[in-house]
């Protein structure tokens, strides 16, 4: 697995570098500052994608805030997407709370309705996203994030807390994996 791991890592493309990256977390930093500064919000980091962008975004957010995290996934350490499945539902009340979700990116939108939807469910006040990146699969998605940082092609990616099969979720940047790599 290691060398399927540093196969990928090695041939794939830089789409972001890390100073990109940190300066889309800014300018989506002051957004949400804007939106949500007298709300109290929760932030629920998706995991385990969401860790880097939760983590980098924290401190630039000026509002007080709690943070608890959730965890739906369909892709569990695969490169391809199945059911949803629940591994960690949060230990706040949302009850009347505004929710700010954090993941790293905004693929076909069926997690995150599906987790928007809970959250309703559980009687948050709000329900409002940010993601570090926004797919482009030219066509409709069933959700719309409310706070972005960057648009990406359609590609397999890795970094700032997207994986490959489990790995790479640390890598400095956003990286687009070579299709061939993907089909050995």
């Amino acid at each position: 697995m290691l060398e399927e791991v540093k196969r990928i890592q090695a041939h794939a493309d830089l789409l972001y570098s890390e100073q990109q990256l940190e300066a889309a977390l800014d300018n989506m930093a002051v957004a949400i500052n804007r939106q949500l500064a007298d709300s109290n919000p929760l932030v629920l980091c998706v995991i385990n994608g969401g860790i880097v962008t939760a983590g980098k975004l924290l401190p630039r957010l000026t509002m007080p805030l709690t943070v608890d995290a959730i965890n739906a996934s369909r892709y569990q350490n695969q490169t391809s997407g199945g059911d949803i499945a629940w591994l960690l539902k949060p230990q706040t009340p949302l009850a009347g709370r505004t929710v700010l979700l954090v993941d790293d990116i905004l693929d076909a939108g069926i997690t995150l309705v599906a987790i928007r939807q809970y959250c309703l469910e559980q009687g948050a006040a709000a329900v409002y996203s940010a993601v570090l990146l926004d797919k482009n699969l030219n066509q409709s998605k069933p959700i719309a994030a409310d706070f972005v940082g960057l648009e990406v092609e359609n590609r397999y990616l890795f970094g700032y807390g997207m994986d490959y099969k489990g790995y790479l979720r640390n890598a400095a940047g956003i990286f687009a994996c070579q299709e061939e790599d993907l089909k050995q």
